[in-house]
């Protein structure tokens, strides 16, 4: 098991950046897939990114590519979400995940039901 904490949330206007970070403690980030996951107020938790364990192959929803970067700081057990261009869209609870093992190729990094490590999420709000 892993304890999963984010942090780096907060209140941003329109066209802001953020960058969110996720500490992984009790086992190596590096033996992980990362994910991370939002959830809008009353829609369902979304896909946002992901990044693979083994070659860092990194895969992103169609909503925040080229907006969003999921990048790891293995040394530093952490994970981290660039978010530029922030649109009110945007505003949702952010949510870190990991999975030790996920097979199948990187289709299954987009699937919450992949992961089986989430930490309890850090807010995330854009004014216009």
């Amino acid at each position: 098991q892993v304890q999963l904490v984010e942090s780096g949330g907060g209140l941003v206007q329109a066209g802001g950046s953020l960058r969110l970070s996720c500490v992984a403690s009790g086992r190596t980030s590096s033996s992980y897939n990362m994910g991370w996951f939002r959830q809008a107020p009353g829609k369902e938790r979304e896909f946002v990114t992901a990044i693979s364990k083994s070659d860092g192959i990194t895969v992103y929803a169609e909503s925040v590519k080229g907006q969003f970067t999921i990048s790891r700081d293995n040394a530093k057990n952490t994970v981290y979400l660039q978010m530029n261009s922030l649109k009110p869209e945007d505003t949702a609870v952010y949510y870190c995940a990991a999975a030790r093992e996920i097979y199948g190729g990187t289709y299954y990094l987009r699937l919450q039901v992949s992961y089986d490590n989430w930490g309890r999420g850090t807010q995330v709000t854009v004014s216009s």
